[in-house]
């Protein structure tokens, strides 16, 4: 985790897409398959990670804006994530994908996102938007930066608390990462190859912790 390789070795003379492309693949900690559904919680609370506020009003398809940071970029990324999960409708999912994600950058029908949304919706019995009755409430609970490779381009990672009611209530931990390019305006799911797969675990679980997840912590100093 940090600038530019990721641990355990140098990239020597390699480019620039080859370097973000192994920051991309270099495999996370694993958890087990449970941990994203089974609370476990650990006795120490992880380091903290301050994340700023946003530094504009909403953006394309009603999304905040954040600042030109890796911070910023882990914070656009849960704002991408928490429009889209909320809303868990085809539609919505469509249009911040377009506004949101770089030609290059994963098809609408490959994004992790869209999959969960249809995956949702599918295992709900709901239409391509959910019923007015279906609540999906998403909370950013821990955030870490796998890579960086200049300060244009951040290997974003946040783990969300997840809560859904349909006549039931769910909850899990769901984890992300994708490639975050700023544009010079505002960050957006750069191009390549997504990521590896982000270990998914209980908010604030031994798992968690154990995974590296750092905790959440909005910094109150930073300007709107």
């Amino acid at each position: 985790v940090g600038d530019g390789a990721p641990p355990g070795g140098g990239f020597g003379a390699l480019s620039p897409a080859s370097i973000r492309d192994q920051i991309a693949a270099a495999p996370m900690a694993s958890v087990d398959a449970a941990a994203a559904t089974r609370p476990d919680p650990a006795t120490e609370l992880a380091a903290p990670i301050l994340i700023p506020e946003p530094t504009v009003g909403r953006g394309p398809a009603g999304v905040p804006v954040f600042g030109h940071s890796a911070e910023g970029a882990i914070a656009q990324l849960a704002a991408i994530d928490e429009s889209v999960l909320e809303a868990m409708s085809v539609p919505q999912a469509r249009e911040v994908h377009a506004a949101w994600v770089e030609t290059g950058g994963p098809s609408f029908e490959e994004w992790d996102l869209t999959q969960n949304v249809t995956a949702f919706l599918r295992g709900a019995r709901q239409g391509a938007t959910k019923d007015v009755t279906t609540i999906v409430e998403v909370t950013p609970a821990g955030g870490l930066v796998k890579g960086t490779d200049g300060p244009d381009w951040t290997l974003a990672c946040v783990l969300l608390d997840v809560q859904a009611t349909i006549q039931a209530s769910y909850r899990m931990g769901w984890a992300n990462c994708q490639r975050m390019q700023w544009t010079g305006e505002r960050w957006l799911i750069g191009t390549g190859t997504q990521p590896a797969t982000a270990p998914s675990a209980w908010p604030g679980s031994k798992a968690a912790l154990a995974a590296g997840w750092l905790t959440w912590t909005p910094d109150e100093g930073s300007r709107r």
